[in-house]
């Protein structure tokens, strides 16, 4: 059996009073797309950086490509591409020019691994003499993967890429990523939007510094185990007061034009909210039951969670 391209064995990163990791744990096999599913704050920016070694674990260990992240770094990172968070090229160099920088960085050459970014440099090469400070967005994202990427490394890192830019430069990111991993590349991406979290071989899902489930995209909805409801009305506000006030409440919140209302009880009935919705004073009240989603599945995640629980 190989060893994991990314391993990380009860990772704890304090930052002062600050817990930013909890005795994380987890593994990214070879070629594997992976994400860390979380809300700021939850621990993605840290795990990523600790694996990039740019922070060092206070307790744990961790390793990447087999490489041990504290002893090894300085191999670890000539093996490895890492985008963070913040747009960090320099702003004041062109395209081609960061592009250049970031091959002879890594004793590369941008020609030997043309091959490597061709798809996406194709959409930069018409700003090539433009400085990247004054790129869109979306460009930046771009260009920041293709300076990831031009010493062709095995593994890459990717902080929230897709945070803060257009819908559809979001979408062309993660068909560059499905290429990638077709070229055997192990990614992991940490992001805050649910609806990438399909895109995914596997995810984790992070809070507070915590690892709550790690499962697949069609594999973590079977973690939701309680009815799970639509609610509709013409008054949504007031419809999400009176959900978490009924005595059968586990959760209500707000999704889309609907209200998804978890009930306590395992034999629930739709016809039963309905009638009771109604003698509250909502005549337009519809109920159906529906399937749980990633997102249901991490709020519950979170309510099942709380801190006291990880701590013991």
């Amino acid at each position: 059996m190989t060893n994991p391209a990314v391993s990380a064995k009860k990772v704890t990163k304090r930052f002062g009073t600050l817990e930013a990791l909890r005795e994380t744990t987890l593994t990214v096999d070879e070629a594997e797309l992976f994400g860390l599913i979380g809300a700021d704050g939850a621990g993605k920016t840290t795990l990523l950086r600790i694996l990039a070694t740019l922070l060092v674990p206070d307790n744990g260990k961790a390793t990447m490509l087999g490489i041990d992240t504290v002893a090894g770094y300085r191999e670890i990172r000539t093996r490895i591409g890492y985008m963070p968070g913040r747009f960090s090229l320099y702003q004041d160099l062109s395209v081609e020019e960061n592009l250049n920088f970031f091959a002879t960085v890594f004793g590369a050459t941008v020609e030997e691994n043309h091959d490597l970014i061709r798809d996406i440099y194709v959409q930069l090469e018409p700003f090539r003499k433009r400085r990247a400070g004054q790129l869109s967005g979306g460009m930046k994202q771009k260009l920041a993967l293709c300076c990831a990427l031009v010493h062709r490394p095995e593994l890459l890192l990717l902080d929230e890429p897709t945070t803060g830019v257009d819908a559809v430069s979001r979408q062309e990111f993660w068909q560059m990523l499905q290429r990638l991993k077709l070229q055997g590349i192990t990614m992991l991406v940490s992001t805050p939007y649910m609806d990438e979290a399909v895109l995914c071989d596997r995810i984790a899902f992070m809070q507070e510094g915590r690892i709550l489930a790690i499962e697949t995209p069609q594999g973590i909805t079977k973690l939701f185990t309680r009815p799970l409801f639509a609610v509709r009305a013409s008054d949504k506000h007031k419809l999400i007061a009176e959900l978490r006030g009924c005595k059968h409440a586990r959760s209500a919140y707000a999704f889309g034009s609907s209200v998804h209302f978890t009930d306590a009880r395992d034999d629930a009935d739709p016809s039963e909210l309905a009638m009771w919705l109604r003698s509250r004073g909502f005549d337009d009240a519809t109920v159906e039951r529906i399937e749980p989603g990633i997102e249901d599945t991490f709020m519950a995640l979170m309510e099942e969670n709380p801190k006291e629980q990880a701590d013991g």
